[in-house]
């Protein structure tokens, strides 16, 4: 189905069933002290786009995990086809027919298709391929899913490895399935193909849930709509009622639920309220017609020219995977160039490593949170210094000075608001939303010139976006220089001062962020031509 059309008739919702597939009465869990969830009712039918939306720390990502069978509730009960039931692992919540694709896929990257979706067998007994062909076959047909068994699954984009999770769910009879924040790394068109596959699994029966921090994604692809705050539930729009509502008026009902002090017209205009920005005088970065090689079949950059200015926010607009984050590593550091010159400041830094870069003043701050920016398994305040290990004054003479780091992790986390039960909570334990604040805090740290942002928002909730944005617009108010790369257009607009549209791993055009842009820079990333004065 294409975009426009899933964009501009949504579909009829389905009448509700008179019994849930599976409900949830007074579910309860608890951190600590902290509260993740507390005496939540939930009922999630078949045939039906059950929604949850909160903020990061709202408690969806526990409710996730209690009904796959990785954690188990302190309070209430998960009931299932009419019976109580208790969830005690993964492989229990499969066998109920509860099946999760996860925002990280959960796959191996070095087997192929078949083979990840033969894992779990028995290792007695023969892998049985020609079933396997014959079963895939029958589900691709169905569901209109196109997937090439033989495919190393690591080659295949996030879209297309998402597929295979759905059809590993179908494959061993999931009649749930769990999408969590199964859209936030993927490009609009797989945003579009993942909502048109999910409306044709609820059309064969299955009962779906999908976590989301779009509002937008929300109104289009849910039939009911669950809003959770602080681990509670704060309300919920039935499918009556969103069939009844047009979308201005849905969109307010939800933020209404979601936040008690945010706005509906509030997000992200920060970045319109700013100076022009004058670029007279040399730019603090220049790029040369630099190229470096994708890898592993990806886009590479060819003749990138750019330049920046002290003070200004350039965003790099397009479709993701267009080369935009092989940018910001050459900036930085992490890739090397096969050719063409990067100046700082005057100075040539084709040559610097990443460390010298970041002492003239560059900070990236990545878009894999978990795997590239942190260390999970630290806590917080060793994560602040992750750049600084060795350095005074948090250590001296190769001893580590842990009061002088407690008192820079508290000082850090309570000026970005940092939300964590304590400084030595491993980040990864913490929301989305926080560790991106973490890593801000920790990038900033010290004198910072220019500072990279790849896709700062994304599967953030909204109250987050509206903090990250509002913190990128106050970076470059600073004098820093920002380059901002996202594939949310809406984001682009409101925060830069020029833009870059990247396509096929080129510039497709520069321009300046005036009214007409949005029309501009839309034609640009589908393939448009802009006149170079």
């Amino acid at each position: 189905m294409p975009a426009d059309t899933l964009m501009a008739k949504p579909h009829a919702r389905p009448q509700p069933l008179a019994a849930p597939l599976v409900a949830l009465r007074g579910i309860g869990k608890r951190f600590a002290n902290v509260v993740a969830n507390e005496s939540i009712d939930l009922e999630l039918r078949a045939g039906e786009v059950h929604v949850l939306l909160g903020e990061n720390g709202a408690g969806k990502s526990t409710l996730v995990a209690l009904l796959s069978g990785l954690l188990q509730p302190d309070a209430g009960q998960i009931i299932v086809d009419g019976s109580p039931m208790r969830i005690l692992s993964p492989g229990a919540a499969l066998a109920l027919g509860i099946g999760t694709v996860f925002q990280h896929v959960m796959l191996s990257p070095a087997l192929t298709v078949a083979e990840n979706l033969l894992l779990g067998q028995g290792w007695w007994r023969r892998p049985a391929r020609a079933a396997l062909d014959q079963a895939v076959g029958a589900i691709a047909r169905d569901f209109g899913l196109n997937v090439d068994l033989d495919a190393v699954t690591g080659e295949l984009s996030l879209g297309e490895q998402q597929q295979v999770e759905i059809i590993r769910g179908l494959l061993r009879q999931t009649r749930l399935l769990i999408f969590d924040e199964s859209t936030s790394m993927l490009t609009p068109q797989g945003i579009e193909e993942l909502g048109a596959l999910m409306r044709r699994l609820v059309e064969r029966g299955l009962a779906i849930v999908f976590i989301t921090h779009k509002l937008d994604e929300a109104r289009r692809f849910g039939d009911r709509i669950t809003v959770l705050r602080l681990g509670r539930k704060v309300g919920e729009i039935s499918s009556e009622r969103l069939e009844a509502l047009d979308d201005a008026s849905a969109h307010q009902e939800i933020v209404s639920l979601m936040f008690e002090t945010i706005k509906a017209t509030g997000e992200a205009v920060v970045g319109k309220e700013r100076k022009r920005v004058a670029m007279s005088g040399k730019p603090l970065l220049e790029l040369r017609d630099i190229t470096v090689t994708g890898q592993s079949g990806s886009t590479g950059i060819e003749a990138i020219s750019l330049s920046v200015w002290p003070g200004e926010v350039l965003g790099i607009a397009g479709i993701d995977g267009n080369g935009q984050k092989l940018i910001a590593e050459a900036i930085a550091g992490q890739r090397r160039l096969d050719s063409g010159k990067i100046t700082f400041g005057g100075i040539a830094i084709d040559n610097l490593d990443v460390g010298a870069r970041r002492k003239l003043g560059i900070r990236y701050l990545t878009d894999d949170r978990l795997s590239e920016g942190s260390v999970a398994a630290f806590a917080v305040s060793a994560n602040l210094l992750l750049k600084e290990i060795g350095k005074e004054p948090f250590w001296s003479r190769g001893f580590t000075r842990t009061a002088v780091i407690d008192v820079h992790a508290n000082a850090q986390v309570k000026e970005f608001d940092v939300r964590t039960p304590s400084i030595r909570t491993p980040i990864g334990k913490l929301s989305g939303g926080n560790i991106q604040k973490a890593l801000l805090a920790r990038e900033l740290f010290g004198d910072a010139r220019l500072v990279i942002f790849s896709k700062p928002t994304y599967g953030l909730d909204y109250n987050n976006i509206v903090t990250s944005r509002r913190r990128i617009a106050e970076v470059g108010a600073r004098g820093i220089a920002v380059i901002l790369i996202s594939t949310d257009l809406e984001e682009i607009l409101a925060l830069s001062d020029r833009i870059a549209v990247m396509s096929r791993g080129r510039i497709a055009g520069i321009l300046e962020n005036t009214g007409d842009a949005r029309l501009a820079v839309g034609g640009l990333m589908v393939g448009g031509a802009l006149e170079h004065g």
